[in-house]
């Protein structure tokens, strides 16, 4: 597929609100549906197909695709695949309830996708607690850090717990900014996070509460971040923090996820 021919043929327009970047290496592509565990039985959740160049390749590995596309401009460009085992649809995967998307698929269906980057943490925030069993996205090399980083990590944050709350996350490669067109300014990186239902034994929604009031003010110590978020005298706040065998002086990145949890625990 020659994606810059096929795009002015039907006078495609790139448009920055979302943040289209095409890759274009067809040895690249098979590499990233292979990253994501594409083969003949899976069912894989595309979003964001773009010029449909990952997505012919998932076509050619899985047994169904869905696609989810924001930019209507786009259909003469998708129109081009021909694949009985691909459905498109034109429609914000951020406005459309998880529900009507996994009555599309099966449970244990598998998330490869080439993002929007601007929209990385809530696609990724959004489907931790789905039906899927992975997650392998395409990312800014930076983000991609920042979605495995551990604990005292310099690139630790909130979406670093969250991902680890749910799931194990590890980078598979590194793309090179010239892999794309039109050609970003960074270079970017593959993410797959492995979904693991149940990992933990809490109350999830309470921990992401938790963690989100942790890192609501990263200067700021968790006993400032604790009063402020729940409303506790500095005295309870200390309390908690000691009765979990956390520093008073502590701050969000140095708590692992078990810490967390445990720290949940105590709050609610």
């Amino acid at each position: 597929m020659e994606i810059k021919s096929i795009l002015k043929k039907n006078n495609f327009k790139f448009n920055k609100n979302f943040g289209q970047n095409f890759l274009t290496d067809v040895t690249l592509l098979k590499d990233i549906a292979d990253d994501g565990g594409a083969d003949s039985n899976s069912e894989i959740l595309e979003i964001g197909p773009g010029a449909g160049t990952l997505t012919e390749q998932l076509c050619k590995k899985s047994k169904k695709v869905l696609a989810y596309e924001i930019d209507a401009s786009l259909k003469p460009v998708l129109n081009n695949l021909y694949y009985d085992n691909l459905e498109i649809v034109f429609k914000d995967i951020m406005k459309t309830e998880l529900s009507e998307i996994e009555s599309k698929l099966s449970k244990g269906y598998k998330i490869i996708a080439n993002i929007p980057y601007y929209i990385t943490t809530p696609i990724i925030t959004k489907f931790l607690a789905s039906n899927a069993s992975s997650i392998t996205v395409t990312v800014q090399k930076e983000v991609a850090k920042r979605l495995c980083a551990a604990e005292k990590e310099a690139d630790y944050g909130a979406i670093s717990v969250a991902i680890a709350l749910y799931g194990n996350a590890f980078i598979t490669r590194i793309i090179p900014a010239e892999k794309f067109y039109p050609v970003p300014k960074v270079d970017s990186a593959v993410v797959r996070i492995d979904l693991i239902k149940n990992k933990y034994a809490c109350d999830y929604e309470k921990v992401r509460k938790t963690v989100k009031a942790a890192f609501c003010m990263r200067r700021k110590t968790l006993v400032n971040n604790l009063i402020s978020a729940f409303g506790l005298s500095k005295n309870r706040a200390e309390e908690i923090l000691t009765d979990c065998g956390i520093d008073i002086k502590s701050r969000g990145e140095e708590l692992s996820v078990e810490k967390f949890i445990l720290l949940s625990d105590k709050i609610f």
